[in-house]
């Protein structure tokens, strides 16, 4: 019997706006994907390409999110390991076997491993990282849309110069995440009447 190995890794740990996403692969060992690696390392337009081969090419993929609202709720590491669970539930297999980046495995009902640097040592989890990156940066050029202001077509939610200046001249929007250090002290100088809280 073929050991179905999923690869899972998350994205957006450390911005202060925006959604964690996770993704779970499963790759076909009769179609491989030139080029996979850690989706930190590759350029924008190479990681793109990468995902629409990983798209059409894996046995199986899911990707998932957990929303600024429940990562101030349950925590970042909670809300990147129920991203994952997520992500793992959304495929269209059950895997063998789940290989998780980082330190930390989300609960699940099969044989599960943690790898430090899998991203750059395991290609289905490489292949993760690549799907959860590409599918986060979307959702930030979409809320880019919805708010001009803040820069999230170029940082992405991350805690930038640019970002934090931004937060400071037009306050805090609902996709912003309320337990992240600087995004508390914005609030806390709104609520003492520096500022007014975007809508």
């Amino acid at each position: 019997m073929n050991i179905l190995l999923c690869g899972v890794d998350e994205a957006g740990r450390g911005p202060l706006a925006g959604a964690v996403f996770a993704a779970a692969v499963i790759l076909d060992p009769a179609r491989p994907i030139d080029g996979l690696a850690d989706s930190k390392k590759l350029s924008e337009k190479k990681r793109d390409f990468l995902a629409l081969q990983i798209r059409e090419y894996a046995l199986a993929w899911g990707i998932a999110s957990v929303s600024a609202e429940e990562i101030d709720r349950i925590n970042i590491l909670q809300a990147s390991l129920l991203a994952m669970r997520r992500a793992v539930e959304k495929l269209a297999l059950v895997p063998s076997e789940v290989a998780v980046d980082g330190l930390h495995c989300p609960p699940l009902a099969m044989p599960t491993r943690a790898v430090v640097k899998g991203d750059s040592l395991v290609a289905e989890i490489s292949a993760a990282s690549i799907l959860a990156k590409t599918a986060r940066d979307a959702e930030m050029l979409e809320l880019h849309q919805l708010y001009p202001y803040y820069g999230f077509d170029r940082h992405k939610g991350y805690p930038t110069a640019d970002h934090l200046a931004a937060i400071a001249r037009h306050g805090v929007t609902p996709i912003h995440r309320r337990s992240f250090g600087p995004v508390r002290k914005a609030l806390e100088q709104m609520s003492s009447g520096q500022h007014n809280q975007a809508i």
